[in-house]
């Protein structure tokens, strides 16, 4: 091996003479031989490292620019979305405030057109009542002269009587002029009636033709407030209909079951079943109304099935930042990819976690990597966990509502920082709890 050495250095002598170093110290000067060998493995070993360097230093510059633009892009990202949202937001609340003033033009319309039925029934019952008035006097017409000509026989009767008992004609004559005055009084009377009759008829038939022109001007405007309630109630169903529908909630059986076990009778709109006319059959007025209340008897249990579903934000300190999303990313402590089944939001020590929705806790205690996790059982089938608590403030079989104190945030368990893990399982699947919580900011 000595031999292979001095080979070396013989041979690198010609390009690497060799070099001593001298040292002086009390007195005495020593020197330390460098040989070409050594002055070659020190020079292979500092570029090596000067080489793994620059290397090092390349890859930490390559991490750090490509880290800065993702987070500028998530950031622009995040921006745009929440400008959207913010704009969705504004537009939902402003068909919310259109469809309430339409709501209650409505029922201001409905009250008006009750009141011009009423007009018109007692405008119908004050023609029918001179239509009988009408039929009476013509009857007395007819009697009346019936009675005249049946005088008339009486006075041709008497009169021939008369000349029978050898009345005198002066006296015959007086009887006469009783009897045609008395007739003459009771026509005159009799065509004073027809008169007042007939007068009474045509302003009753001026007044409901006026009427039926206020009913058809009150028809077309009714026609408009139901348009833009029907307009309305379209408005505000689709918003809630996709939330649910990205949630995982089928909006159908949602509704049926809360239909069917949370909405009494006294949360449903009844739709009108007899016509304010007096018809069995309802018409197409009528037949709006019932579409029309039938869409908001289902925005309202859209209402009630949204309180029961978590729709809402598990912690609400102003301190508290996301840190985490759903979906696959970098295990912080392996380094490996994985998938992260929930959302991660980190804040101090014991800030306060709530509930999202009523429920009934199934678990409480310690659980594993996830250590201090609360488990809540929730309607159609959903469960929320909270993970890496600090404290429990409930215990297995209670029943929360939405807001309530559960615990505090921690970091129990395989945990890198304080933060709370928030999951939302639906039927068992894990499902993405930004979509519920960014309905509860945006839609609820």
């Amino acid at each position: 091996m000595r031999s292979l050495i001095e080979h070396v250095d013989k041979a690198l002598s010609r390009r690497i003479p060799e070099k001593r170093l001298f040292l002086r110290s009390e007195g005495v000067t020593r020197y330390i031989r460098l040989s070409p060998s050594s002055q070659l493995a020190a020079m292979v070993g500092t570029g090596l490292v000067i080489c793994w360097t620059v290397v090092v230093t390349a890859i930490f510059l390559m991490d750090s620019i490509g880290a800065g633009a993702l987070r500028d892009q998530a950031a622009r990202e995040q921006a745009l979305y929440e400008q959207r949202l913010n704009e969705m937001a504004a537009e939902r609340d402003q068909r919310a405030e259109e469809a309430l003033m339409a709501q209650e033009r409505f029922t201001v319309a409905l009250e008006k057109v009750s009141q011009m039925q009423s007009a018109l029934l007692a405008s119908e019952e004050r023609r029918k009542e001179m239509e009988t008035g009408i039929t009476v006097i013509q009857a007395t017409l007819r009697r009346t002269m019936a009675e005249r000509d049946a005088a008339r026989r009486e006075l041709v009767a008497l009169s021939e009587a008369q000349l029978v008992e050898g009345r005198s004609p002066e006296r015959r004559a007086e009887d006469m002029q009783d009897t045609l005055e008395f007739l003459l009084t009771a026509l005159e009377e009799t065509a004073e009636q027809r008169d007042s009759i007939a007068d009474a008829a045509e302003q009753a038939r001026r007044e409901v033709e006026h009427l039926t022109l206020e009913a058809r001007l009150r028809e077309e405007r009714n026609d408009r407030v139901f348009s833009r309630l029907e307009e309305a109630v379209g408005v505000a169903m689709k918003p809630l209909e996709r939330v649910f529908r990205d949630a995982g909630l089928p909006p159908e059986r949602i509704l049926d079951q809360v239909r069917s076990a949370h909405a009494g009778p006294e949360d449903r709109l009844r739709p009108i079943s007899i016509s304010t006319r007096g018809s069995l059959e309802p018409d197409a007025e009528e037949v709006r109304v019932n579409e029309i209340l039938a869409g908001l008897d289902r925005i309202n249990l859209f209402r009630i099935a949204a309180e029961r579903a978590p729709f809402a934000e598990p912690v609400r300190a102003g301190n508290v930042r996301f840190t985490s999303g759903f979906g696959t990313r970098r295990d912080p402590k392996t380094g490996r990819t994985r998938q992260h089944n929930g959302v991660d939001f980190a804040g101090p020590r014991g800030t306060a976690i709530r509930t999202t929705a009523d429920g009934v806790v199934t678990h409480a205690g310690w659980r594993g990597g996830f250590g201090n996790t609360v488990i809540v059982r929730h309607a159609f089938g959903i469960e929320t966990l909270y993970a890496h608590l600090h404290s429990i403030d409930v215990r297995a079989g209670q029943r929360v509502s939405r807001g309530d104190r559960i615990g505090g945030m921690g970091t129990t368990g395989r945990s890198t920082g304080v933060h709370l893990h928030y999951e939302v399982h639906l039927n068992g699947r894990p499902i993405d709890p930004m979509t519920y919580i960014r309905a509860a900011r945006n839609v609820f």
